[in-house]
């Protein structure tokens, strides 16, 4: 069995990769995500009542709310569809006799790399750090079995291809902007965006790639890409608000307050053909999400590369 893991603050994603056999003739036979809420898909919605009818969750592609925080797709989404593979299910709405050799997803809304007991003796409460990295991994341990023919086989992992995302240009992010909402000119670069917080992204991508450099020198036999979100997204700023203002909630100058979150019933709408940036407090616009996965997947931002895909992304 070949695979690809993926890890996305989005933590990662786990490839398994194929040898483009006559019985599957795809790069790779599965994919495994763990993440937080840029690549969750349905994970946190089983904790949480159902999205209002009106929700701009889920509002372009699926056409209903979708267990997703985008209205419509999301990158890992794009991802499967490129390697002909179908959107990956979320573990905790998995049914008793369901196929998930094709991939599964782990990803929780909210949920952080650090473990909670941890983030608690730091007197940092957060409720979806209970779904942290450490829960993510223990849950596809309880998988493992039933992706697999024998023991020996589940030990392998063999053409496992790890994926590691480095953060986003946060200081692009909507929802700082609007908390910061600083007048001084100097705080932002060309783009409109805030430079010390992109400074900071920069500087943590960079302690990343060291990371995972080291990782590559201590487990040879993987193979470990490292996706470039930082430079996929980037490529968006144009140094208009208009390009950061979120498409649903309300407020000036970026349509956010924390008031008035996404799907309640005083938020604002932007028509559909808006050319946003953002979704809401954090997740992007399901176009976006597309760009950003056609720059991994086909154009720069991968490193090294993965295996062409057999589809395009539209």
């Amino acid at each position: 069995m070949n695979i690809f893991i993926i890890f996305s603050i989005t933590f990662a994603y786990v490839f398994l990769g194929n040898d483009f056999s006559n019985a599957n003739p795809l790069p790779y036979e599965s994919i495994f995500n763990f993440g937080d809420s840029l690549s969750d898909t349905g994970n946190a919605a089983t904790n949480h009542p159902a999205m209002p009818s009106n929700s701009p969750y889920g509002s372009t592609y699926f056409k209903h709310p979708s267990g997703r925080m985008s209205n419509g797709r999301l990158i890992i989404d794009f991802i499967a569809e490129a390697y002909g593979l179908p959107m990956l299910p979320a573990y905790l709405n998995i049914t008793d006799g369901q196929d998930i050799k094709k991939g599964v997803n782990f990803a929780y809304a909210g949920s952080t790399a650090l473990d909670q007991n941890l983030l608690k003796q730091k007197l940092i409460n957060v409720d979806a750090a209970a779904y942290s990295l450490s829960t993510q991994l223990d849950w596809f341990k309880k998988l493992k079995p039933s992706l697999c023919k024998s023991k020996e086989e589940i030990n392998k992992r063999r053409g496992v291809v790890l994926v590691v995302p480095g953060n986003f240009p946060i200081g692009c992010n909507s929802a700082v902007l609007a908390t910061l909402n600083t007048d001084k000119e100097d705080d932002y670069d060309q783009f409109g965006c805030l430079t010390a917080y992109n400074a900071f992204i920069e500087y943590y991508n960079e302690q990343l790639k060291k990371a995972i450099e080291t990782l590559r020198q201590e487990n040879p036999h993987v193979r470990i890409t490292y996706f470039d979100y930082y430079g996929a997204a980037k490529r968006f700023s144009s140094g208009k608000i208009q390009t950061f203002k979120a498409c649903c909630g309300k407020g000036e100058p970026y349509g956010l307050s924390a008031q008035t979150p996404c799907g309640s019933f005083s938020r604002n709408s932007l028509p559909r053909s808006f050319k946003t940036y953002k979704l809401g407090w954090a997740p992007f616009y399901g176009s976006r999400y597309g760009l950003i996965a056609k720059g991994i997947v086909e154009g720069p931002f991968a490193n090294p590369s993965l295996k062409s895909p057999p589809f395009k992304i539209a």
